[in-house]
């Protein structure tokens, strides 16, 4: 169906990745990894058209087509549920809507075009597939729990009353059931909770064509994953491994020991034919300085002679392929949360804690004590309240009833899902001299510890990729000395490496974290309890 044949492809004057190739057939399924600015939205700009490689070729089989669902596309804050799902459907939901005004007004009395406007919104919706068209996306986002009528205005839900997951679930949706013949999915997991993370992974097994997705969900290409592409920012290269994530993990594990392994054969032999040339060099020279024998001294002449030959070899072999490269030490993200400040035993203490958002209930009747040291997960269902509830927890919003109260000493650290502490026309720089009385220098320093170097902190907010804005307010949660850290789905756009240090780094913390997370892996690892919020009630559930 797709082959990519020795593609190259270069950001300015940077080569990302070369001589990239692979070929994908029906019913695979290709997940892409690596670090951020390692290429992978590049690839798939360049597999949809959108963007040309340096050198290369892509060809797609005659008559297939590419349906795209790019990282970050719902992030509009306006419009309608329908304007949303119109981008992958040619605009089926809004024709809909269209036929249903026009029908509407067939009956009205004294509106001598309302039979035009039908006739026009009928052919119109009719073209897009009509009514089994419109049936079919809306029982496919009904299977992701976003169809139009529990939303509550149908069509019309104005995107602002809709969680990111909610809008990326809709749009994943409408572009599934526009039936691509080979998808491309940029983090389609990102901002989704457990369960609608799992009722894609269903949808996306339930094709019948291919499939190649971006994801930094382990779990997820675990499950989905026939092969996995991993580039690399250490100089353009690439590893395509079969299996999901963990078979990669595997493979790069096996391999990089080998490596290490042949790497000391060659060194210890390197070490010891050098030390022989010197030896044998040495003892020539040292030979023909005491003797007069001319005989003598031609034999070590010949012998200083056949140590220069051998040292010339072993030049030749260090210059040529045949030398195996000293593996290469990563650059990674650097995150060490200094020692939490002291606070008291109680942390934080809801009763009876009630919130409503426009006359909306929200959060019912709800109690809870999170103690020191405690590391909770909060999960819940994409737009369940989780949020609502950290907001009101920090005084961001009042209780319509009940109370919730931090304990003594304690000074909590919000990262914000939608990272609204960043402004866009401040710089990387700017911000962090702002949060914290440090030099240009020392700022700089510490940020190359979250991978800014050289003129990137020089760079405005608003040019950083998702994945920068996101180590960037981890830079500036660290600095503000909290001892209760209250992180709103902390690990959306890192990659799979900068996850992986952040949640060691969260593993290592003294003080107490209440975190919203949908990364199975990350609950796993990080949570010593489990908070779950459903119909605005909160349980507790077993680790």
């Amino acid at each position: 169906m797709l082959t990519v044949h020795s593609v190259t492809a270069h950001i300015g004057q940077r080569e990302i990745f070369a001589d990239l190739s692979f070929s994908l057939n029906a019913g695979e399924i290709l997940g892409v990894v690596g670090p951020n600015g390692s290429g992978k939205s590049t690839l798939l700009s360049i597999l949809t058209g959108e963007r040309q490689p340096a050198s290369g070729s892509v060809s797609l089989a005659p008559g297939k087509r590419i349906g795209y669902l790019r990282q970050g596309f719902a992030d509009r804050p306006d419009g309608t549920l329908a304007d949303l799902v119109d981008v992958p459907t040619g605009g089926l939901a809004t024709s809909q809507v269209r036929v249903d005004r026009a029908t509407a007004s067939l009956g009205a009395v004294g509106d001598p075009e309302a039979l035009t406007r039908y006739d026009e919104a009928i052919r119109a919706f009719e073209d897009l597939g009509g009514y089994e068209a419109a049936d079919h996306l809306i029982a496919t986002m009904a299977r992701l729990a976003v169809g139009p009528d529990a939303l509550g205005r149908g069509w019309e839900t104005p995107l602002a009353q809709l969680s990111g997951g909610q809008k990326t679930r809709a749009g994943l949706a409408a572009l599934l059931a526009s039936r691509p013949d080979l998808l491309l999915l940029d983090e389609p997991t990102n901002h989704l909770d457990t369960d609608a993370a799992e009722a894609v992974e269903r949808l996306v097994l339930s094709q019948t064509g291919a499939a190649i997705i971006v994801s930094h969900d382990r779990a997820f290409l675990d499950r989905v994953a026939t092969d996995v592409l991993a580039l690399d920012d250490l100089g353009s290269g690439w590893t395509l491994s079969a299996g999901g994530y963990s078979d990669l993990l595997a493979a790069r594990a096996a391999e990089a020991a080998e490596q290490a392994s042949a790497w000391r054969r060659q060194q210890d032999m390197i070490d010891r034919v050098e030390a022989d040339i010197r030896a044998v060099a040495g003892r020539a020279a040292r030979v023909e300085g005491e003797t007069q024998h001319d005989y003598v001294r031609g034999r070590m002449k010949k012998v200083a002679r056949l140590a220069v030959v051998r040292e010339r070899r072993l030049e030749r072999l260090l210059d040529s392929e045949e030398r195996i490269e000293k593996p290469r030490q990563r650059w990674g993200l650097s995150v060490e949360l200094p020692p939490a400040p002291p606070g008291g035993q109680e942390v934080a203490v809801a009763t009876d804690l009630s919130v409503s958002l426009g006359g909306r209930p929200i959060l019912r009747d709800m109690s809870f004590h999170i103690r020191a040291g405690d590391r909770v997960a909060l999960l819940g269902a994409n737009g369940s309240g989780k949020t609502t509830l950290l907001r009101t927890l920090l005084g961001e919003i009042a209780p319509t009833s009940g109370s919730v109260r931090l304990g003594a000493s304690i000074v909590p650290g919000l990262f914000s899902q939608e990272q609204d502490g960043i402004d866009p026309d401040r710089t990387v720089l700017d911000h962090v001299r702002l949060a914290a009385p440090i030099s240009e220098s020392d700022a700089r320093t510490y940020l190359h510890r979250f991978l800014f170097s050289a003129e990137a902190p020089l760079r405005r907010a608003a040019d950083l990729s998702y994945g920068e804005r996101a180590r960037l307010a981890l830079a500036l949660l660290i600095l503000q000395g909290a001892n209760f850290l209250v992180l709103d789905e902390p690990l959306n756009h890192l990659d799979i490496d900068s996850r992986e240090q952040f949640e060691a780094a969260l593993a290592g913390f003294d003080g107490t974290t209440l975190m919203v997370l949908h990364d199975r892996r990350a609950i796993e690892r990080l949570a010593t309890r489990r908070l779950l919020l459903r119909d605005g009630r909160l349980t507790e559930e077993s680790p």
